[in-house]
């Protein structure tokens, strides 16, 4: 009988997938890029990475953007990827391979790596924030992720953040626009000529070489994630905050994250005499925490179900 597990990371530019086992060992891992307009498209891209796994697993973990609704499996609201509001893909999977499913929000599935094995094992209290297309998060308290009572908890892409702004439904005054890590490799790609877009290697050499405009448009978003862990710090008092994505691999970001919310702290000594300093850390599974959190909340469905 087969023993392992196929992990689904669907994100608004890639869908990276991998073999686990039960213990959360990764095997083997891919990615496909997300090449999809619409929902049959996007089963259709599940299918080639499902069907050639069939023999060696015995269940699937997906995690996508947006809220899903832990008691239906259904999404809404998909972020990055608008068609997959009102997506059943447990159904889905199900019926077409007989395999159990389970789905679960991005941002959460990297919060529950964490809490399994990663950043905040040992901690009672903490966060994740996940630095994508848009911007993810977890919310742990007494060692619980908190999903909430409309399974929307953590959902910071929607926090506002520009509040003197005319309120007219432009995406700019959400911190899913200003915080977004593929938004800010855009800008400094823009501002250097870069001929991709979406280089975030070669935004980083620049950013580490000192090139003037790179590092300006790094301070500014690195300053916008510090207003995002102080506004966490004010409702949840974490005591760590781990960062989250493919760029929280860039130890630069951190440091970065680190001095700007120090330069914040200064800026305004009412912050700095009232509350206590997170440790801001990055994720331990970087980004592939959501293999390995969509893996632990699945796990933890079965162990429910068996009760």
């Amino acid at each position: 009988m087969a023993k392992d597990y196929l992990a689904i990371d669907v994100g608004g530019t890639n869908i990276k997938y991998g073999i686990l086992n039960r213990s959360g060992k990764l095997i083997s891992r891919g990615s496909v890029k997300s090449d999809c307009h619409n929902l049959a498209e996007f089963y259709a891209l599940l299918d080639k990475i499902v069907a050639p796994n069939l023999k060696r697993i015995r269940a699937i973990a997906v995690c996508v953007p947006g809220k899903v609704d832990l008691n239906t499996g259904i999404v809404y609201f998909g972020g990055a990827l608008p068609f997959l509001h009102g997506a059943k893909i447990k159904e889905y999977l199900e019926e077409r391979y007989g395999l159990l499913t389970g789905v679960e929000n991005d941002g959460k599935a990297a919060a529950l790596a964490e809490l399994w094995m990663g950043s905040l094992h040992d901690v009672p209290n903490g966060a994740v924030i996940v630095l994508g297309t848009l911007v993810g998060g977890g919310i742990v308290v007494n060692h619980q992720l908190i999903h909430g009572s409309n399974f929307q908890a953590g959902e910071l892409s929607f926090m506002l953040d520009h509040f003197k702004e005319k309120a007219d439904g432009s995406a700019n005054r959400y911190v899913g626009y200003d915080c977004s890590a593929v938004g800010m490799i855009e800008k400094i790609a823009t501002a250097l000529n870069l001929p991709d877009k979406k280089d975030g290697r070669a935004a980083f050499a620049a950013i580490k070489s000192g090139q003037p405009e790179a590092v300006a448009i790094f301070q500014s978003y690195c300053y916008q994630i510090a207003q995002l862990i102080m506004n966490l710090q004010a409702v949840i008092d974490s005591e760590r905050i781990a960062i989250g994505g493919g760029i929280s691999s860039e130890a630069v970001l951190i440091e970065e994250i680190k001095r700007q919310y120090q330069k914040l702290l200064a800026e305004n000594p009412i912050l700095a005499q009232t509350f206590t300093p997170p440790e801001i850390v990055p994720c331990h599974f970087h980004s592939d925490a959501n293999l390995y959190g969509s893996l632990y909340a699945l796990l933890n469905e079965w162990q429910r179900q068996l009760r």
